[in-house]
């Protein structure tokens, strides 16, 4: 298998592929740590890819906040 085979194969897979490794570590964190410290460990790791994503994307984190906290 070269690496244009390789790409491809990631290209076909990378949900999948993405999935095991996430669910391997989180199974890891929760024999290691338990589950309710693994359940936060994840729930930080989602914050910040949201986060991150908002920082890629160039939102406005004042606007976000403000519509995050306005009054209804």
């Amino acid at each position: 298998m070269d690496w244009k085979d390789m790409q491809e194969f990631w290209r076909q897979h990378r949900g999948k592929i993405t999935g095991v490794f996430l669910g391997l570590a989180f199974g890891w964190f929760a024999i290691i740590y338990g589950i309710f410290k693994a359940v936060f460990v994840a729930l930080c790791v989602a914050v910040g890819y949201y986060v991150g994503k908002r920082l890629d994307e160039r939102v406005d984190f004042r606007e976000m906040l403000s519509r995050l906290f306005q009054e209804r």
